[in-house]
């Protein structure tokens, strides 16, 4: 039920759900962790909104709200026993993903249309080349082209990116707490990748989010969307020579975090 901002879900007026900072979740997690309950329920309570703000994602199901929520409270006290404090990770960004996993298996466990895990597989396959097609050429890639970069046939990739229940960018955010977001392809998985990879992708990510804004335009320009100083000089109205300073200041910035 929703009134003036106010919204009552699970018996629990959200309005007066209290907010903690980074510092405030670290300091519970060691106490929680340490056998503190008292640490453990504030560590619940403090951070419900996080959970509301990832069911409302999956509020144009057919599922009860108050289910999912539920279920998502379940991801937030698995992600709070499970964190590890010796790492530079701020708590959101390992408790989204855990979050979203434990509402996306309830629903995957409660749909009547069964989708296997390889035609699942495929289609996330499918969406990563989609993206970097269209980030590269601006222009939506048809579904041979898809398939051609796969190695697969063309109607079986159809098939499985229509198979998906809600087909989405990779680089939707899925939650954003300020500066750190945290995207659809955070959840994917890559079997290359072990427990160092997973910790040096999220350092990069937060070390990206400390820069200043033109900092971290130049950064994504240059690196994620391949354009030429020059290209970007032009487009922010500065000169070749600082568009390099501020790049390589940035770079600097972000190997003092590793």
């Amino acid at each position: 039920m929703k009134n003036s901002g106010k919204v009552e879900i699970c018996g629990v007026n959200t309005s007066t759900l209290p907010s903690l900072t980074d510092a405030e979740k670290r300091e519970l997690l060691i106490r929680a962790h340490a056998g503190d309950t008292d640490a453990r329920d504030r560590l619940v309570v403090g951070n419900l909104r996080l959970v509301l703000s990832i069911v409302g994602r999956f509020s144009g199901r057919r599922e009860n709200p108050e289910d999912l929520f539920q279920v998502g409270c379940i991801g937030l006290i698995k992600a709070i026993d499970n964190f590890n404090t010796d790492l530079d990770v701020k708590f959101s960004t390992y408790a989204v993903p855990m979050i979203i996993g434990e509402v996306r298996r309830f629903l995957r466990d409660n749909n009547s249309i069964r989708v296997s895990r390889s035609v699942r597989d495929l289609a996330y396959r499918a969406l990563g080349v989609r993206d970097r097609i269209l980030s590269e050429t601006q222009q939506e890639p048809q579904v041979e082209v898809i398939a051609r970069h796969l190695g697969e046939n063309a109607s079986d990739v159809a098939e499985a990116m229509e198979a998906i229940v809600e087909p989405v960018s990779l680089y939707d955010a899925v939650y954003s707490d300020g500066d750190d977001a945290v995207y659809v392809i955070d959840q994917l998985s890559d079997p290359n990748e072990n427990d160092d990879t997973w910790v040096e992708n999220m350092t990069l990510r937060e070390a990206i989010a400390r820069l200043g804004e033109r900092e971290r335009h130049i950064i994504k320009e240059r690196f994620y969307l391949g354009k030429t100083q020059m290209e970007i000089a032009e487009e922010i109205g500065i000169s070749q020579a600082q568009v390099s300073r501020l790049e390589k200041g940035a770079i600097d910035r972000i190997r003092r975090s590793f």
